[in-house]
């Protein structure tokens, strides 16, 4: 082993040997053939030696020097990328500096001279990082339209971006318009994914108001209004139909006068519908007492359990009905909408000091979440509204269960999760409602279906209020079945222009001619069908509103 490996070294350097002078002796030879060659150059030329080898040496660079251009020049032809030579006097085809292929906002191929850009937005949408550093929005796809409060941007987004990427980054985009979040508003096109039709607004979105809607324009809106948007357009939800409704806010921001041009507007514009409202604030919903199935104004928990508990059991009532009716192969009966809006709600959810307080609200939030989640197949909504939007104002359990939010301004992202949900803000495009004027009264931030929408409530003249209830309740009293009791005690009152008559005038009216208080007050109810009495400062009896109410009411 060790003699073969001495053996192969010995070789190695034998060859290594023999390399070298082979080498040397080609490079003497090569040095000879130059001597001769130059030799011959200086008797041919008659120069001196220094002069012929610069000669010699200047045509060989020179020679090498063509050779490189002409293999340079062949190949830019053949790719289309010639350039002209530094004197212009290239044979070779050339373009212009200016005609370099870019890539274009669609990724492919295409002059730059081809595809101006639009400077503000291309230069806005690459620095809010909406599009690609090498992206551009084109010039030729910009449309801009001056509209009464803004200006609204109509453009296509580079391929492989979407409306989408713009409504991501609004609040970087607004930074470089110069404005706030608040300023934009993005609405998608129906054609394209790419389309985006952006607003910016001249100044703070409500700085002017709008003029309250008309009786049209209420009727003509697809759904149920709720207020302005930034452009002063209607905007709503689009049924209360399966959808209950949380609003919240902070005190004095304008809830209860939103709330009542909600009621305005279902009036107006949602047909027959039943009315439960309890008012937390004793005078805030009065107005709408006259055509309110129950109207209640306490802040006491046991009103509103008293009252949850009873459309509860309607509810139940209903889904027999349902059930009883998919047992017989028959249509499933259409019910009466019933909407029952609260007024201050976390109040009736507070729970005293004593084992029997706190007991009691546990039960009323364990039946309130069942009247929100389980009522609205039987066609019992719920709108409730809390000036105290803190954490355990209303209960988890049944704050989840609200299809649309609502939230006025408060002071905190925790306070805002609360009203429209603990993932609000990881929602497309979301609008917090710290960002709100708290001098505006009446802005609020709508969530419905997982978009968002900065709106403005209603507020209407308590003429135009009082207008809207009259009618509502002269065709309700018009829509009564006529030769009742209970017709005949409607239409006995309104022709006396009384909205109270004591039993012991109503009594003998209606034919009943009972001496015994007591037994005149059973005859009467049972004549009339058992309508709730009441008692006030002139003695027993019935109220307009509540006879009507009851006349209207049913499963």
């Amino acid at each position: 082993m060790i003699i073969v490996k001495e053996r192969g070294v010995a070789k190695k350097k034998q060859q290594a040997s023999d390399d070298m002078a082979g080498q040397a002796a080609g490079a003497i030879g090569v040095l000879a053939i130059a001597f001769g060659v130059l030799a011959a150059i200086k008797d041919k030329l008659g120069l001196s030696w220094p002069a012929t080898v610069l000669l010699t040496a200047g045509a060989v660079v020179a020679l090498g020097y063509g050779v490189w251009r002409l293999r340079t020049g062949g190949k830019q032809l053949l790719s289309g990328t010639a350039r002209p030579s530094a004197g212009g006097r290239s044979a070779l085809v050339a373009l212009k500096q200016d005609d370099v292929p870019v890539a274009s906002l669609d990724g492919e191929q295409t002059d730059a001279e081809d595809v101006p850009a639009h400077p503000e937005l291309t230069a806005a949408l690459r620095t809010a990082g909406v599009i690609g550093s090498e992206q551009v929005i084109r010039a030729s796809e910009v449309t801009i339209s001056q509209v009464q409060s803004g200006e609204v941007y109509d453009f296509l987004v580079p391929k492989g971006r979407t409306y989408e990427d713009v409504e991501k980054r609004l609040g970087n985009l607004a930074g470089m318009f110069g404005v706030t979040r608040l300023h934009l508003t993005l609405e998608r096109s129906r054609d394209s994914e790419r389309r985006v039709k952006l607003l910016k607004l001249h100044e703070p979105p409500f700085t002017r108001p709008f003029p309250a809607p008309t009786r049209q324009e209420i009727e003509a809106f697809a759904g149920v209004p709720l207020g302005h948007d930034v452009t002063g357009q209607l905007v709503g939800v689009p049924t209360f139909d399966k959808a209950s409704l949380l609003v919240a806010g902070m005190t004095q921001m304008g809830k209860t006068t939103l709330v009542n041009g909600l009621i305005t507007c279902l009036l107006i514009a949602y047909g027959e519908f039943e009315l439960y409202l309890l008012d937390g604030k004793f005078c805030g919903l009065t107005r709408f007492e006259p055509i309110a199935t129950r109207y209640e104004s306490s802040d006491d928990p046991a009103v509103f359990w008293d009252m949850v508990q009873e459309l509860n059991a309607r509810s139940d009532s209903r889904y027999a009905e349902i059930t009883e009716a998919i047992r017989n192969r028959q249509p499933v009966p259409k019910f009466k909408p019933v909407i029952f809006i609260v007024d201050e709600a976390a109040d009736f959810f507070a729970s005293g000091a004593t084992s029997e307080e706190k007991d009691q609200a546990k039960e009323i939030a364990k039946d309130t979440r069942q009247l929100v989640s389980k009522s609205l197949e039987s066609g019992i909504s719920t709108v409730l509204m809390t000036q105290r939007p803190s954490m355990n104002a209303i209960p988890v359990e049944v704050r989840d269960q609200f299809l649309y939010r609502m939230c006025l301004y408060v002071a905190s992202a925790g306070t805002a999760k609360v009203a429209l949900g603990d993932t609000y803000f990881e929602t497309v495009a979301p609008i917090s409602p710290m960002l709100l004027d708290p001098d505006i009264k009446g802005q609020a931030v709508l969530f419905v279906n997982g978009r968002s929408a900065l709106i403005r409530g209603f507020n209407f003249d308590d003429k135009f209020i009082w207008d809207v209830v009259d009618e509502k309740l002269a065709k309700r009293v018009k829509a009564l079945p006529e030769e009742t009791p209970l017709r005949q005690a409607i239409d006995l009152m309104r022709s006396k222009g009384v909205d109270f008559m004591t039993t012991s005038d109503m009594a003998p009216a209606l034919g009943i001619l009972e001496d015994d208080p007591v037994e005149r007050g059973k005859k009467l109810k049972k004549l009339l069908g058992g309508p709730p009495a009441e008692k006030n400062s002139q003695g027993r009896g019935y109220r307009l509103d509540g006879l009507i109410a009851f006349a209207q009411s049913g499963t």
